[in-house]
Parts: C-alpha cells; structure tokens; sequence
C-alpha cells in the first residue's frame, strides 16, 4: 500500500486538511493519507503555548476523519521522543510497516524551508514528497528521490487556517469555525469551550 504521511499540529483540524488530504487521494498519489498529529514541531516552538494537549488533538483527528475510506489518524510520534523529527517517524513507520510505501506531504511553505529539517536530505533520497500550495492554479507537485517531479492539478483552494479559527473563535466569531470544522469538530470545540 501507498500511504500518504500528512504531519500536522491539526489544532484543531479543518475542513482544509481533510479535504487537501482527500484530494490527494483522489488523484491517485496515495493509496491512503495518515494524519500524523504531532506533539511538538521543532520549527513551531514559539506557538507551543497555545497547542492543545495531544489526546484532545487526536480526538478531534478521528472525529474528522470518522467514516472516511481514505483517511486515517496516527498516534504515532505521541509514543517516539521529542521532539517529532519527521526522519524518525518515517523510519518507525518502515520498521512497523515494511510492506507499506511512504510518501510525505507538505505545503509549500514548508518545502521552501526543507533544508532546515531534520536530515532533510535522507528524507528527499529515499520518499516521494507531495507539495501542495495555498493557490490551487500552482498544482500539486510529486517529487521523485530520482531528482524528478510530475505537477499534478489540485483542485480546491483551502483559503483557511487553524490559526484563523482559533482567533474567531477566541473572539466569540462563529461563522469561520462554524464553516470550516466538521459538525463533530465543532460541537466538540464549543462543548469544551476550546480556544476561548
């Protein structure tokens, strides 16, 4: 199997990560996506103070994805060291699964600042990477360890962020949430009276 590894703080997760995580799979680059909810982003210290605890993350994940045929959510990095290296995940994720085939997903930002990761060039020798961007007329972009790469169309913009939630939601603004969480995600939010 094919699975698509999309690593994510996911705080909270949104109608645009699972519908991006969607459309990579329907295009055909992956088998499966598995949201990878991570503990703690190297590169993202400084927002650790507004990160919801992990189990609350995770349990959102699931509600998100619940009754998807393509979408999984991972608990993984919750049980490996931190911080979450994504060269460590992926070689957890061979040990656990030699038959599987990973390929990372990131955004384009991300991409941009890939050399700052971890062991980025073990990571671009030996996985396909998927960049996808904000503006949909940019594509999806398959990058081969081969130094080749294939465009592939994307089809929705996701003009949205967890961030961009958070703020509505501290402000007492319902509309963004409210249109960009699943229905589950939401009550959850609002129950809990997360991000106010």
């Amino acid at each position: 199997m094919r699975v698509g590894i999309y690593g994510g703080s996911f705080n909270p997760i949104h109608r645009g990560h699972t519908g991006l995580a969607t459309d990579i799979c329907r295009a055909g680059l992956v088998d499966e996506v598995w949201l990878m909810v991570s503990p703690l982003n190297p590169l993202k210290r400084e927002q650790q103070t507004e990160l919801l605890p992990t189990d609350e993350r995770l349990h959102m994940a699931r509600l998100a994805t619940a009754g998807s045929d393509c979408l999984k959510v991972s608990d993984l990095e919750t049980r490996l060291p931190l911080p979450s290296y994504t060269v460590h995940t992926l070689a957890a994720l061979h040990e656990q699964h030699p038959d599987h085939e990973f390929v990372l997903i990131v955004g384009e930002d991300n991409w941009q600042r890939f050399d700052r990761w971890y062991h980025a060039d073990e990571i671009r020798a030996q996985h396909d990477i998927v960049v996808y961007g904000r503006d949909a007329d940019t594509g999806m972009i398959l990058h081969h360890p081969d130094g080749t790469s294939e465009v592939h169309p994307q089809p929705r913009r996701y003009d949205i962020s967890s961030t961009a939630i958070r703020q509505a939601l501290s402000r007492g603004e319902l509309d963004v949430p409210r249109r960009w969480l699943h229905p589950d995600v939401y009550r959850y939010v609002r129950s809990h009276r997360l991000y106010v």
